[in-house]
Parts: C-alpha cells; structure tokens; sequence
C-alpha cells in the first residue's frame, strides 16, 4: 500500500496516474459500515481493473469547524492503527488529506473536480451520508449534478447492527464509554486494540500477586469506560491472556492520574520500553475503593477467575496482527 499525504493545493506529480475507484470518508475505527465501503469499492475496482484508492483526513473535521481543541478529540483509530487496517483491507492508495481551512472550505465543485477527478476516479463509494461541504448543497444526492457523468457514483446503505442500530463511529464510543466492549467489537468488526509502551509505575501489582504492566498510550486514543477488563495482549510476538484495569488506584491515593494496567498472565519477563498492544474482550466490573489490601487480593483473584472463565468459554483469537 502506498501512502500519499496531500496538502491543500497539491501538485499534479504528487497523484499516481492509475485509474482508480475511490473510497470516500474519514474512517474513524475503520468498523463494519466501513468495510462495507471499502469492499464495495474493491469489488468495483477488480471489475474495472483498477486500482482501489481510499481518501481519508489526517484528523477529524470539527477540529477546524467547530474549533474543538485537537487535544480534546479521542479517535477509535489514530493513524498509524488507521493505516494498518487498511492496508489489512487490499487498499492499494491511501490518500491522506490534511485538513486545513482551505481545503475545508473548498466549493463543492472544486473538491469534486480536484479531489475524484484530478485522483483518476473512474468511481467513487461513500457511504449515504457523506458529505464534501454543507449538507443541504454538498450531500451524496447533489454529487451527480457536480460528476457531470466523469466517473460513476456507488451509495452504501446504512449498516444495521442487532436489526435495528445503524453502525457508526458514534455509536462505538457511546459503546466504549458504557463498558459494553462485546457491541463495540460487533460494530467494529474485529476485537479493539491500541498499543502503547511499557513504563515504569508503583510496582505495587508484584506485591500483591499481580505484578502489571503500566501502558503509556497516546493521548488521542479513546479509552472504554474505566474499570477492570478481560484482555489480551501482544508481547514480543506472542498473545497472552489477561486482565486490564482503567482507573485511578483510588484504593492507594487519591487525585491521581488515569493509568492503563495489565496483568498478564502466564508471563514473567520485564518489558519496561517494549510496545505492546492490547485487545479489549469484556467488561468485568467497575474500579471500587478497597478497605485494605486483603479485600483487594481477595477481589483480584476472583476476577483473575472471571477472566479464565471467559476465555475458557469464548476462546482467544491468536493470529499477529
């Protein structure tokens, strides 16, 4: 896969020659809905033997037009994961726009002139909601009047989750954000995950019998609701099973930082600076205040319990991603 960042307004040399069919949207997570797009337009793409091109932005819209602070937004999928997936979907040209002011308030007729034709479109697939400017003048029912029949145009009808709830990005974090992994995981498609580094933390786990593994993770990665979790997690290659609590350590000290920490078990090597990633199975339970540290160990050890049982029920996927 070939990654090609834009800045608005590119050079002609910057845009490979091939003929394309072009996947529109901005792809946070990459879910189900999506992947319908994608495939949609990989099919489409094999039929015209052409290759498959996806336009993505290099951070969501609202950052320049509702001036929401960068800083603030938590994606499903930061860039390097967005990359990953999609080169996992056979997408052969990545297009990733920066997405300035400029470009934000390109005229629809421009953005269709420069962005799917001056792309060698032979056909674009969006989604039914996509829009390339205001809504009520730059929507998927106004494009063909601004194709003028140069390419062809391919709408995706809303995915359904469960017989009733259009899959969205939205509707993941509001997932994420109550605990319920196994309907985000549903709507995405495959098992969460983010990655992050290993650093040093209290070491109070080993005292207890369930030494962790403290996560530096980005701070644009949507975290789920906080609380202990039944996980996986790639180390070195390898996926082990285990268990993840969000939270502050209230039980230890208050007005503390949020911390990502994981059990894993069955493993006992030291991998402070490692990357590892971990995958989000199941909500256990809410993080609680303990009176001591023997309530604590006692609650630790049933959830180490719950999380075997889990995985004794539902398996573990194994493959390296």
């Amino acid at each position: 896969m070939e990654i090609i960042n834009i800045h608005h307004p590119y050079t002609k040399e910057q845009i490979p020659s091939d003929p394309v069919v072009l996947a529109l949207g901005f792809f946070d997570g990459v879910h189900a809905g999506h992947r319908t797009v994608i495939e949609t337009a990989k099919k489409e793409a094999k039929k015209r033997h052409a290759k498959l091109a996806v336009m993505t932005f290099n951070h969501h819209p609202s950052i320049v037009f509702k001036k929401v602070d960068a800083e603030s937004i938590r994606y499903l999928s930061v860039q390097d994961r967005k990359n990953q997936l999609m080169k996992e979907l056979g997408v052969d040209y990545l297009y990733i726009i920066e997405f300035t002011y400029d470009f934000g308030t390109l005229q629809p007729q421009e953005f269709v002139d420069d962005y799917i034709v001056g792309l060698n479109a032979l056909a674009i697939v969006a989604g039914f909601d996509y829009t390339y400017g205001p809504k009520d003048i730059a929507d998927m029912a106004h494009l063909p009047d601004y194709a003028r029949k140069r390419f062809d145009i391919i709408e995706v009808a809303p995915q359904i989750e469960n017989g009733y709830e259009k899959i969205s990005s939205t509707s993941i974090r509001e997932a994420l954000d109550t605990g319920n992994i196994e309907k985000a995981n549903r709507m995405l498609g495959y098992i969460y995950q983010f990655s992050g580094y290993v650093m040093h933390g209290d070491a109070r786990g080993r005292e207890l019998g369930y030494p962790t593994a403290n996560i530096k993770i980005p701070k644009n990665i949507r975290l789920p609701k906080g609380g202990v979790y039944v996980v996986s997690v790639l180390v070195q290659g390898q996926w082990f099973r285990g268990m993840a609590s969000i939270g502050y350590n209230i039980t230890f000290e208050e007005n503390r930082d949020k911390t990502v920490e994981v059990n894993i078990f069955d493993f006992d090597k030291m991998i402070y600076g490692e990357q590892i990633t971990v995958r989000w199975h199941h909500y256990l339970r809410d993080e609680v205040k303990f009176s001591g540290v023997e309530s604590l160990i006692v609650q630790l050890d049933e959830d180490k319990k719950a999380a075997d049982a889990y995985f004794e029920e539902h398996g573990m996927p194994i493959e390296s991603e």
